[in-house]
């Protein structure tokens, strides 16, 4: 007998275990001969990474897919593994070396790397267990990582290739870079926070013998004020010899190399041509027009240092101006105490010797000297408050600096023209198709892309430098060599005895030096669909499985890796990666807004895990994923769906008790009851529903399905209404209704199983009955069941609707639960009348229903509802005190009028829209909303009392 109560705890270790043992996940498990092959890559969690909420959801859904189709016989490969996170890594290890008071740079490259690898076999991977907890169904046997050598030999492929090609080059342009981690991060990897700090209105002189008459206007104390554009006519003019810029980073101004102005602004259209005297440089530079500067904001006049700035960086292009570079990235790092430590990283972005008193200052130390040093000159004219934005990097947590270095980049310009061309074409396609949109918007404007990270841990870029600097990209250092000797030995000259000189005792590294960069992290993920089937090996698996099916992905990798893998997979394979891109939405907690640390809303999903089981989880997070809705997990919405899974634990141990016991007689086409009929249809039309659902990826529409079938008409219906056949005396329907119980038993089973694994692969082996299964639920063929009999259905449907009215009608107006009460049909034709008298002691039974009966009018003093052509009446006047009830009714009406009244007043606040966080706004128009559905239910009930009366 099956255990009263499901205990997930012990369940799903033991069914894990299984999988396991009999490779129920291997690629190709249980596939038919022939079969058409699904592949999905998983996206490749850090292995620095935790399962959180986002992965929990991920991970659900295409875990959903993979089991789905593995049941329907397809050779399935879910291809795991795990992102060597070059950054988040390397942090990692530092952190530990600096709690011993270590540098990287103490130990050197090669100690440190080992040292990474050292702490990736002790303790990184984490996820990977967590991620089998959830029961992620991946081919764990060809899990794959970064820096495999595998996978590494990949990206020296790709590298050398693209260089070979001119796709890949070294250029000089700015970057995100990192003061504390020392490296070039990606826009990925910055995050805008919002902060308060000064707007500085200096004075920049203009070059000797030149002035302008200078627009001002008065404010309400007569005083004057700058004057702008919008402002109308000014009220005077005023000769100035200078112009006023502001700016929020004053240290970068040592750096200025022009001053734009909009070509349209009436105050400065007089200069442009002319120069200013760049303070405490002395530097004559430019003053341009450009439309980059807003004549609204601050003076309408913008410093200009393409060096330090992106915007200014574009403009500078635009207009040939020097870049001039004011800092340095390493300073001098004090390793007296850890306290130190942690303060020379945080520091690490110093001004070089453009003014002696500034130099080797760190940058917002010589921000406060240039700030004095400026108002000593009587150059600051002055300083205002100002809240704005400022890039952080999210990792380091410092503001980056935009950085003019050497890097090398790849022409993603040229790569990306086929990856356009595929989604347009329609070879690739996003679900849902709204995010087309945003693929293009960034694939159409596409920069350079900055692969070179100055990190220690990752893919070491494969070129090497010889004495003047001449790079050798090569796959290994042998070949590097070969061609730097090919190229020395064919020049005249110094460098030529050099290197014959250098040849004849070589030692490694003596004519070449590595470049000591690694490669973004995403550069080896974009790699990811055919790296790790054995490319740039013609292996089998790379003929079977590319490319792979689908790729599902949040919206905030888009470009940052679906967008590579789309332009690597086309250079490299000369086809699509994959032809469905699901993106799925943010889960967010209960009142929708974004989780984090600092507002103390993450919901751990392990937590979830532990508490209510992972099908629990699973199926909250499938129902809820509607496309293109953020998930609003709530954690008592997974209490209710561990509910779900006991219903239906429930439900089989009640089956168990009453003799449900598998039949492999059983045929549904050899059903007479209409009952069994009626449910075998209703399994049909929701198998369909759940097919139709998983394969347009509507998981919540396939969810709901599921849900409605198992909880609703198998368990509250059929069960209930197979009671009395139970108990009765005739052996033959007993025994077609135990068959048909344990047939449909056994296809829910299937049909849940993607959603809620682990309980449907226990109650699968344990209702096998005493010869057992063959073989795992997992990998049993998917239902497709295509039995029909809609008279019947119609027929049992009509009494569930009877029944559920007749419940409903009680509940609104407050009938005693114990109350039998009587119940008449007006109207009704020949057909109603018909399955009145068939199901009598079932409408009798399930509604508490005393008397039936027929009428030709409404009696006076009862609650009505219409069903089909009939209306159906109970008469209340024996049942409830209509006059009390209405009152309570007008009563509880009044309440929630009020409610809703606050809520329309709140919300019609402009200044709470506008202000409040855009979460708590959202909670209050579904508060208003759940207000005003419960109103017009309430309104409904008193409508049905006063029409009692």
């Amino acid at each position: 007998m099956l255990d009263k109560n499901y205990d997930a705890a012990s369940v799903e270790p033991k069914i894990a275990e299984r999988w396991e043992r009999e490779g129920t996940f291997r690629a190709g498990a249980g596939a038919e001969p022939g079969a058409e092959t699904f592949t999905i890559v998983i996206p490749p969690p850090n292995v620095t990474g935790s399962l959180h909420m986002g992965h929990a959801l991920n991970n659900t859904l295409q875990d959903i897919m993979v089991r789905f189709e593995r049941m329907r016989g397809k050779d399935v490969l879910w291809q795991p593994g795990m992102d060597h996170a070059g950054i988040a890594t390397q942090m990692v290890v530092e952190r530990q070396l600096m709690e011993r008071q270590q540098h990287r740079r103490d130990m050197g490259r090669e100690k440190f790397v080992d040292k990474v690898w050292e702490w990736k076999e002790e303790s990184g991977g984490a996820i990977i267990n967590q991620l089998k907890r959830l029961g992620a169904s991946c081919d764990w046997s060809r899990e794959r990582f970064t820096m495999d050598e595998g996978l590494s030999r990949a990206v020296i492929e790709v590298f050398v290739s693209l260089y070979e090609q001119g796709l890949i080059y070294k250029d000089k342009r700015l970057v995100n870079w990192d003061p504390k981690l020392l490296t070039a991060i990606s826009d990925l990897e910055v995050e805008q926070i919002e902060v308060n700090g000064n707007l500085w209105h200096f004075r920049y002189p203009l070059e000797p013998g030149v002035s302008y008459e200078h627009p001002y206007r008065l404010d309400g104390e007569g005083n004057r004020v700058d004057w702008r554009p919008s402002d109308g006519e000014p009220d005077g003019y005023e000769n100035r010899d200078y112009l006023v810029v502001a700016t929020t980073r004053p240290e970068t101004m040592l750096g200025d190399t022009g001053v734009a102005v909009h070509p349209d602004d009436p105050r400065y259209k007089s200069l442009v041509g002319r120069h200013v005297m760049l303070p405490l440089v002395g530097r004559r530079i430019p003053i341009i027009a450009d439309e980059y500067p807003d004549p609204e904001a601050g003076t309408g006049a913008v410093k200009m240092t393409p060096a330090h700035d992106f915007n200014d960086f574009e403009v500078g292009k635009r207009h040939g101006l020097p870049q001039i570079n004011v800092m340095t990235v390493e300073g001098a790092i004090t390793l007296k105490d850890n306290e130190d430590f942690l303060e020379g990283l945080e520091r690490d972005a110093r001004l070089t010797a453009t003014i002696a008193q500034l130099d080797g200052l760190d940058r917002f130390e010589a921000r406060k000297a240039l700030v004095a040093m400026m108002e000593d000159a009587g150059l600051l004219e002055k300083v205002e408050p100002h809240r704005h934005t400022i890039p952080h990097g999210d990792r380091g947590g410092v503001p980056i600096e935009p950085f003019l270095t050497d890097q090398w980049y790849v022409d993603a310009k040229t790569l990306a023209k086929p990856a356009i061309a595929s989604v347009r074409e329609g070879r690739t396609k996003f679900v849902p198709k709204n995010w087309e949109k945003t693929y293009f918007e960034w694939m159409e404007n596409i920069q350079p892309w900055c692969i070179s990270r100055q990190l220690w841990w990752g893919h070491q870029i494969p070129a090497w430098y010889g004495p003047d600097g001449h790079v050798f990209v090569a796959r290994t250092e042998k070949e590097a060599l070969d061609d730097a000797v090919e190229y020395y030995l064919a020049l005249e000259g110094p460098w030529k005895s050099w290197v014959e000189d250098q040849l004849e005792n070589y030692e490694p590294g003596k004519i070449l030096t590595r470049d000591e960069d690694v490669l973004d992290t995403w550069f080896s993920s974009a790699l990811w669909p055919f790296s790790t089937l054995g490319w740039p090996d013609k292996t089998t698996e790379l003929d079977r499985y590319y490319p792979t099916s689908v790729l599902v992905t949040g919206f905030d990798i888009i470009f940052f890796w679906v967008a590579r893998m789309m332009m690597m997979g086309l250079h490299f394979m000369e086809e699509e990666p994959f032809h469905t891109v699901y993106v799925h939405a943010l889960v967010r907690d209960k009142n929708g807004a974004k989780m984090s640390k600092s507002k103390g809303n993450v919901i751990d999903p392990l937590e979830l895990i532990d508490e209510y089981g992972a099908d629990a989880l699973r199926f909250t997070l499938a129902i809820m994923a509607a496309q293109g809705r953020d998930v609003k997990l709530d954690p008592s919405r997974v209490a209710g769906y561990r509910n779900f899974g006991t219903k239906l634990w429930n439900a089989t141990r009640f089956a168990e008790m009453n003799g449900v016991k598998r039949d492999p007689d059983f045929r549904p086409e050899d059903a007479r009851l209409a009952i069994n009929r009626w449910i075998l249809t209703e399994l049909t039309r929701t198998a369909e529903a759940i097919t139709a659902g998983i394969t347009s990826y509507r998981f919540n529409e396939a969810a709901g399905a599921a849900y409605r079938f198992v909880w609703s008409q198998f368990c509250d219906w059929y069960l209930e209404l197979l009671k009395p056949v139970f108990a009765g005396d005739d052996e033959d329907a007993g025994a077609e209704a135990r068959a048909c119980a344990a047939y449909v038993l056994d296809e829910i089973y299937k049909l849940l199983h993607p959603m809620m694994p682990y309980m449907t692969e226990e109650l699968w082996a344990h209702m096998g009955g005493e010869a057992g299964r063959d073989g795992m639920l997992a990998l049993t063929r998917w239902p497709s069941p295509d039995f029909e009999d809609a008279e019947a259905a119609a027929d049992i449907n009509w009494l569930i609707d009877l029944v559920s009215g007749i419940r409903s009608v009680r509940a609104e107006v407050n009938v005693p639960a114990a109350a039998m009460a009587p119940l008449v049909a007006v109207g009704a034709d020949e057909t109603t009348r018909a399955r009145i008298a068939r199901h009598d002691p079932a409408i009798r039974r399930l509604a508490r229903v005393e008397e039936l009966g027929f009428a030709a009018d409404a009696p006076k003093g009862s609650a009505q509802f219409v069903l089909g052509e009939a209306t159906f009446c109970l008469p209340l006047g024996d049942l409830i005190d209509i006059g009390a009830e209405t009152l309570r009714l007008e009563k509880e009406l009044g309440k929630i009028d009020a409610e809703i009244s606050r809520l329309d007043k709140k919300l019609s606040n402009e200044k709470f829209v506008a202000n409040a966080p855009e979460d708590i706004v959202l909670a209050e128009r579904e508060k208003r909303a759940e207000f005003a559905e419960a109103r017009a239910k309430m309104q409904a009930a008193l409508d049905r009392v006063r029409e009692a009366g």
